[in-house]
């Protein structure tokens, strides 16, 4: 397969963004442990 700078530019970016939103992903499941069941019990009292 033919490799040049754009070839290895588009993966660089995809492997990027799927770390990005990877870390998003773990960020919101740990702040979901963190802080689920204060909200959870509040959102049943409302």
């Amino acid at each position: 397969m033919y490799v040049d700078a754009v070839v290895i530019a588009g993966i660089a970016t995809v492997l990027l963004m799927v770390g990005f939103f990877v870390g998003v992903g773990i960020f919101v499941v740990k702040d979901q442990k963190a802080h689920g069941e204060k909200n959870a019990s509040e959102h049943r009292k409302g």
